[in-house]
């Protein structure tokens, strides 16, 4: 079922450091899936795969915190310059209208194997600093 081509955009209050303008923790991340998989993709899950990927939005939202969206790369040029400009448009600002950014994540497996390697090196040095 999985997703390896194509990208996300990530966003959130983690994204303005909210715990130090606001002190409080983020409430949620959002996600959008960018993908060249097309609507027969996700029309051909199963019950079992839709229940990996939370069964529905609200479920989504209450047991993991995401609002999770699916932008297939592979809808006409119009639609997909809109859509991207909405999700622009939403995550560029915080609500006062500063201007603030939101990650991009490569969904390809390519770099796995050195990102998980730079994940091991820094649990090493995190557990050396709690000694």
């Amino acid at each position: 079922m999985g997703i390896d081509r194509g990208f996300q955009w990530l966003d959130g209050s983690f994204t303005e450091d909210i715990e130090m303008l606001e002190h409080r923790p983020p409430r949620d991340i959002d996600v959008v899936t960018f993908t060249p998989a097309g609507d027969a993709f996700f029309d051909a899950l199963g019950d079992h795969e839709i229940n990996l990927l939370g069964g529905d939005r609200a479920n989504l939202k209450k047991e993991f915190k995401i609002d999770f969206y699916i932008q297939s790369l592979s809808d006409p040029a119009e639609s997909l310059v809109a859509m991207t400009t909405y999700w622009y448009s939403m995550w560029s600002h915080r609500r006062t209208g500063q201007w603030k950014g939101f990650l991009k994540v490569d969904l390809s497996p390519d770099q796995d194997a050195d990102a998980e390697s730079l994940l091991v090196v820094r649990r090493q040095e995190l557990e050396h600093e709690q000694i």
